[in-house]
């Protein structure tokens, strides 16, 4: 091939990477074999892979318990509290055969790990995020042993990577129409869901403790006739005991509360986010090296289209993080399992005692809206220079400086606030936001 056809092709390449990346939404999915991600080639790095380590030094053994297995004994090596359980009935995880609505599948997680455990299963699965490669799947052997293993499952990805996960290796929430099998009716369709989506499309397929007013959901129910329009159950409202839907005594809890739905939703979009605008940086510093080197030019500044991949990606994740397009809430939500007050004592907190985990939930989730995970390790590991793009964007909301219509929903003291929160509890910050 020569020069000309070579630069043609990589100039392609770029092209429709940054048309691909528009909204970074749609049917682009990151090659995940690409020499800037090796996904399945770099060493990982996450909080399962970390547990698997104390394991094998002789620092953590884990107990094994008759009907959990080693759900508790995880659970509590991984910081994960019990509270946060949510239920999912429907028919959509590989232990398909093991769950329906008298045999929920139970999910646990805090901001980097999520444990799914099945009565009766034979694995528990994880989730896990890696700062730089995104979500790592693994199942572990029910099975009691002396040193336990924990088997990275990349055929995770076949749900797990595609155009919900905005392209790379993600987490979802997606409601559904049940049957009574629990099996999704699929001519029904679907919905992926997170903070920006109306109730009354949320948690089709999961059960809902918690109250919520007169605002409808999708939880709770199934779908009573498949003949005609399709209609859900319509007692699945305002639920607090789900004991007589199932045997909630063989669970960590009898709750799948709201509140620690609505986290978990808003938090598998936003971690999908950061793993997704890392990667596309990774592959604009990769891509304008190649170029520099085909044209036998020192490597300097990113190129144009480079930089205009790197901005509009940072100008999704941006627009996510301070909830620009959120769904508003008409009436207070409230949760019964005790979720709400132990996330929102994590902190870290202000002087003056304020925290981006303080919860709203009146109008909206957060008190202060402005995603918490702007302290995971992935955002602190994004490339320099989408870190630096994020930052910079977020300092022309957040001052004041930038007041279109975008970010309408941020009023002048939300502003501030969140400027003054994350000027006292986040480090790492750029010289100019610590001007006064």
């Amino acid at each position: 091939m020569s020069k000309r056809q070579i630069s043609c092709v990589l100039l392609i390449g770029l092209a429709l990477a940054a048309v691909a990346i528009g909204g970074l939404e749609g049917s682009y999915v990151v090659p995940l074999d690409h020499a800037a991600i090796q996904y399945a080639a770099l060493p990982v790095d996450d909080a399962v892979s970390r547990l698997q380590k104390r394991i094998d030094a002789g620092d953590l053994k884990l107990k094994f318990r008759e009907g959990h297995g080693y759900l508790e004994s995880i659970l509590e090596a991984l910081t994960v509290r019990p509270s946060s359980q949510v239920l999912v009935f429907s028919k959509t995880s590989f232990q398909a055969t093991r769950i329906a609505p008298k045999l929920p599948r139970a999910v646990y997680f805090n901001d980097n790990v999520a444990v799914g455990w099945v009565r009766g299963g034979d694995v528990l699965e994880f989730a896990a995020v890696d700062p730089r490669q995104g979500v790592i799947f693994y199942t572990l052997d029910q099975e009691p042993t002396g040193k336990p293993h924990f088997d990275r499952q990349d055929t995770c990805l076949q749900c797990h990577q595609n155009g919900s996960t905005v392209g790379v290796p993600g987490l979802l929430v997606r409601s559904v129409y049940p049957s009574q099998s629990g099996m999704p009716v699929f001519q029904a369709g679907s919905f992926v869901t997170d903070h920006r989506s109306p109730l009354k499309e949320r948690w089709g397929g999961w059960y809902v403790t918690g109250k919520h007013g007169a605002q409808a959901h999708m939880g709770n129910a199934i779908v009573q006739t498949r003949e005609g329009p399709i209609a859900m159950e319509p007692n699945g409202q305002n639920v607090t005991d789900l004991r007589f839907r199932f045997d909630t005594g063989a669970y960590l809890t009898p709750h799948s509360d709201i509140v620690a739905l609505m986290v978990l939703e808003h938090q598998t979009r936003m971690t999908n986010l950061i793993t997704r605008v890392g990667f596309e940086a990774r592959l604009a510093l990769y891509d304008n090296a190649v170029m520099s080197k085909f044209l036998q030019q020192p490597e300097g500044e990113l190129s144009e289209s480079n930089v205009r991949r790197i901005n509009n990606a940072a100008e999704e994740l941006v627009k996510y993080m301070l909830f620009a397009e959120e769904a508003r809430l008409t009436e207070p939500v409230t949760g019964v399992s005790g979720f709400a007050e132990s996330f929102a004592r994590q902190g870290p907190r202000d002087g003056t005692g304020r925290s981006l985990r303080e919860l709203d939930l009146k109008t909206r989730l957060l008190r202060y809206p402005c995603s918490y995970l702007i302290y995971a390790e992935a955002f602190d590991q994004m490339p320099q220079p989408m870190k630096e793009r994020v930052y910079q964007r977020l300092w022309q909301v957040l001052s004041g400086e930038d007041q279109g219509p975008k970010f309408a929903s941020l009023s002048s003291v939300d502003r501030r606030s969140i400027l003054e929160i994350l000027r006292a509890t986040k480090t790492g910050l750029p010289e100019y936001w610590l001007r006064p």
